[in-house]
Order: structure tokens, then sequence, then C-alpha cells
């Protein structure tokens, strides 16, 4: 009779697991949730030197209208091996992914990130200006 009831228990515990596990919240392809927010903007920008310091002069200008970000680094810095970090909005993520090392030494052709919003409808593409400090 234990050997019943404790099958049972069993059974019903893995159904309610199972029926909990339903995905009443939609990912994305990377796991994600997408949310119902609309927001899409870039709220901060770094750019870390290969000893992972920071290598900008100052603060960046975030202009989240044009979708640009203008950044000044130190003279003499290594521009083909800098590791982008960005603060984003909440729920929203970043499109290309940024996998390690990044190079930024072609000025005349700036980087381009795309903003994407939690609820995955809105996408803003910045371009990030990078200047060397004289």
């Amino acid at each position: 009779m234990k050997r019943y009831i404790k099958i049972t228990f069993t059974v019903l515990l893995v159904a309610l697991v199972w029926a909990g596990c339903k995905k009443e919240h939609p990912v994305d392809e990377d796991g994600l949730l997408i949310t119902n927010r609309a927001e899409c903007y870039v709220s901060d920008f770094n750019l870390l030197g290969a000893d992972l310091q920071t290598v900008r002069t100052k603060n960046p200008v975030i202009d989240t209208t044009a979708c640009t970000i203008d950044i000044e680094v130190f003279f003499g810095t290594d521009l083909k091996n800098l590791y982008p970090v960005f603060s984003l909005v909440t729920d929203a993520k970043l499109d290309p992914k940024v996998a390690g090392k990044t190079d930024f030494s072609d000025l005349a052709n700036p980087r381009q990130y795309t903003v994407v919003s939690g609820n995955r409808k809105v996408r803003k593409t910045y371009t990030i200006n990078v200047a060397v400090q004289q």
C-alpha cells in the first residue's frame, strides 16, 4: 500500500512540475525573456583595453535621438584590441553580441551595434564614433 501511495505521489509531482514548466512567458533565440517593454536605448558605454582598464579620456556622449556614441580614447591606445561595454535599458539586448576583442581602428567606418527592445519589435542602430586624444 505504501508503495502505491509513493508511486501515485511521484506521478502527481512530476505532472505538476511538467505543467508548471509550460512556456507562459516567451523567450527568444538567446533564451532571454521577451517582455512588453518597447524602450530601446544605450544608457552608458565604455571601451576597455587589453588589461580590462578603461581607455576613454572622459565620459562618452550618447545621443539617443541620433543613435550615436562619441567617445575619445587616450593617445597610443591599441584600437584593434578593445572591449566595448554597453549598458542597455532593461530587457533590451545587443546585436551583434560582443564576443571579446573588437577592432575599432578604421575610424572612417565606425562600428555599429543594434539595440533590440524587450518586446523585440523596436530596433535602433547606434554608431560608435571613436576619436583619439591629441
